[in-house]
């Protein structure tokens, strides 16, 4: 029978894989500090460890770095209710097998573990590289579509492979492409970013890969292309979508042979480039079209990457805000200003088509625009308020509640039915009650409820409703 170590300061967290573990047949030991484990892992060894990474004295991360010391090829799973690009990154780099955000879903968890036992004989016995310092903190999120990108550029920290990622405009997909080089074995090499989208057609051959003097009208002297700028590096192509069908021709003999023309050049190059591609635009619907070539689509999604809208991930708004006005503070070096927490929960709640950049660009016009210190609802852009009545009248109420009932979760509230319920009842009781011109029994017919049910109801509320019919409703 397979023995799992489970290492966890939560005793609650230490039962509910003790017990989903027994149920899938795995023996369990369980651990509260990870030195009684690394003590132990001297006369016995299990077929995997589970670990969270804050803990009182030695953390996870430094235990999974003993442990494959002594034991690169036993599996080690990393916990961490705190979500964070950085720990995602250390723990895929010191080795881990898997990074498990918290909460999971035990179910997941336990079928993570059974892989990770079954993978046991195959890991590899390579030591890990040393992890570089992180100098800072390039990406904010916590929330679960986040989580799946931190996975992502943690996994491929130590390749070379090449990388397409998806996003809307604004998402953060050349913060991506920069963290996805950083970690990674080029991070001391060169980073070189191009936007297709943002080159004259005329010119992104020349910018690519360069020009012979006199090759064309201007070319006044010989220039080294991105191409060659990025060797031994990353070369990160924006909008890849608008690239010219015959520069995709181009790029894609790059890509298989590693060898290229100068523009007007007889002299081959060889490069050692890595590339990431990004854009906004569906590669498949183009390539249907016939403006994106298949084979060039198919050379460039190895591995794909997916950033989510912020709209998909309100949680981390919170965050971004005090991020971004901090660093505009910084900027234009002035106090940073502080949000009120009902301009905090406004600006939550709004769509941000924009997505993360006019998120910042916000708060740059809040640094500067907003007179006091706190920023009220009324001190933000006007087009911003203008959206706050477009989505008071658009009817997304399910979106609201849940918003409101996640801010008010994060905000510690507890009991929350108790508090959203009557509010709920109340707002249909007078809305009803409203389009009856106060008649209970035609009010109790629009909610489906008997006219008992709906007195009854107004008196638990303490609801005054300004014109009682109980006598002439009868």
């Amino acid at each position: 029978m397979s023995t799992v170590w489970i290492i966890d300061d939560d005793k609650s967290i230490r039962w509910v894989l003790e017990k989903a573990l027994d149920q899938a047949n795995i023996q369990t030991r369980v651990f509260e500090q990870a030195e009684p484990a690394l003590n132990q892992l001297k006369r016995e060894q299990p077929d995997a460890i589970i670990t969270d990474i804050r803990m009182p004295g030695m953390d996870g991360l430094m235990l999974l770095e003993q442990v494959h010391e002594a034991n690169p090829d036993l599996p080690v799973i990393i916990m961490t209710a705190h979500s964070d690009l950085e720990s995602a990154v250390s723990s895929y780099r010191r080795g881990a097998f898997e990074y498990l955000p918290k909460p999971f879903d035990v179910d997941e968890a336990v079928s993570l573990i059974e892989r990770a036992i079954a993978h046991f004989e195959e890991m590899s016995a390579n030591t890990p590289a040393p992890e570089k310092e992180i100098n800072e903190h390039e990406i904010i999120g916590e929330a679960p579509a986040m989580q799946e990108v931190f996975r992502a550029i943690g996994r491929l920290s130590h390749s070379h492979i090449t990388v397409l990622i998806n996003g809307e405009s604004g998402t953060g997909k050349e913060l991506v492409a920069h963290a996805l080089h950083k970690h990674s074995p080029r991070a001391v090499e060169p980073f070189i970013a191009l936007n297709m989208a943002a080159i004259p057609r005329d010119l992104i051959e020349s910018e690519l890969f360069g020009h012979e003097k006199g090759s064309f009208t201007g070319a006044g002297g010989q220039r080294r292309g991105r191409f060659e700028q990025a060797n031994g590096g990353t070369l990160f192509l924006d909008e890849i979508g608008d690239m010219p069908s015959e520069t995709q021709t181009r790029l894609l003999r790059v890509l298989a042979d590693g060898e290229f023309y100068r523009v007007g050049g007889t002299t081959p190059i060889n490069v050692n480039v890595r590339i990431i591609a990004a854009t906004h635009q569906n590669l498949e619907s183009l390539v249907k079209e016939g403006r994106f070539r298949e084979d060039l689509f198919h050379r460039l999604n190895v591995i794909r990457i997916h950033i989510p809208r912020l709209a998909d991930r309100r949680e981390d708004i919170p965050k971004l805000l005090g991020h971004f006005l901090q660093s505009a503070a910084e900027e234009l070096d002035v106090e940073s200003k502080t949000l009120r927490p009902e301009t905090e929960d406004f600006l939550s709640s709004l769509d941000w088509p924009g997505n993360v950049r006019q998120l910042e660009n916000t708060c740059r016009w809040i640094t500067v625009m907003a007179s006091g210190r706190e920023v009220l609802i009324n001190d933000l852009p006007p087009e911003l308020l203008e959206q706050q009545s477009s989505t008071q009248t658009s009817g997304n109420w399910e979106q609201n509640l849940r918003f409101w009932a996640d801010q008010q979760l994060s905000h510690g509230a507890v009991n929350l039915l108790d508090t959203a319920v009557p509010i709920f009842e109340r707002i249909m009781i007078e809305t009803a009650l409203k389009h009856t011109a106060g008649r209970r029994r035609d009010a109790a017919n629009l909610l489906g409820w008997g006219r008992n049910t709906l007195t009854r109801k107004i008196k638990e509320l303490g609801m005054e409703t300004g014109n009682d019919d109980s006598e002439t409703d009868e």
